[in-house]
Parts: C-alpha cells; sequence; structure tokens
C-alpha cells in the first residue's frame, strides 16, 4: 500500500512541476518575463492550468499526509534497537551504557589530593 501510494506521490510531483513550467509568466516576479503573446496567451488556458495547479496540490499534499501516517504507524511498533538487534541493558531503561569494568564512579581522571585541577603550563 505504501509503494502505491509513493509511486503516486512521485507522479504528482513530477505533474506538479510540469503544469507550473507551462503556466504563462505574468512577471514581476524577479523583473523577468512578461510579454505578450506566445502559444498560451488565452485566458481560459491559463485558468485551466490554474485549476490544474491547484488540484496536483492539493493531490500533493494529501498523499504527503498520508504517507507520513503510514510511516508513523509502522515505526511505532518497534524501536530502533529492536531492529538493530542490541541487547537491552540489564539494569533497565535507567542504566547507563558503560564498556565492562567501568563504573560511574571511576569516569573522572585521578586527582592529586584535594587541590584543584590547575591549567597545564605554557612552554
Amino acid at each position: 500500500m505504501e509503494n502505491v501510494i509513493l509511486i503516486v506521490h512521485l507522479i504528482l510531483a513530477l505533474s506538479l512541476i510540469i503544469v507550473v513550467l507551462l503556466q504563462r509568466s505574468e512577471g514581476g516576479g524577479l523583473g523577468i518575463g512578461g510579454g505578450g503573446g506566445g502559444a498560451m496567451s488565452s485566458r481560459g488556458t491559463a485558468t485551466a492550468l490554474s485549476k490544474a495547479t491547484w488540484l496536483l496540490a492539493i493531490a500533493f499534499i494529501a498523499t504527503s499526509i498520508t504517507l507520513t501516517v503510514i510511516s508513523t504507524r509502522e515505526n511505532a511498533r518497534d524501536s530502533v534497537i529492536d531492529r538493530l538487534g542490541v541487547e537491552q541493558p540489564v539494569g533497565g531503561g535507567d542504566a547507563p551504557l558503560l564498556p565492562p569494568g567501568l563504573s560511574g564512579d571511576n569516569l573522572l581522571p585521578p586527582t592529586t589530593g584535594d587541590a584543584p585541577a590547575l591549567p597545564p603550563a605554557a612552554d
């Protein structure tokens, strides 16, 4: 089902690009375009292309939302860790993932007494 909607979505995207490129420039956008004449100078053609653009845009947004909903439902079933095949930590979800032999007590570098650490001397 997702593949069918994805194919329809891609066809809509290409169609939307083509319809937008076929429309006559009304000028003013970037200071280019304008000018009269051309193959599509009648107002009826411009109105039909405008309606087609709106229709394709609405269908494109609908398929985008549909694909998002489908993807969210499929990915909500399992976590990323389940898909990777990594075992869960023994202590539950709150236990930090530390390499073997390390605990939370010996993660800091050793200190030399109670004096504060000093920056290294400049050579």
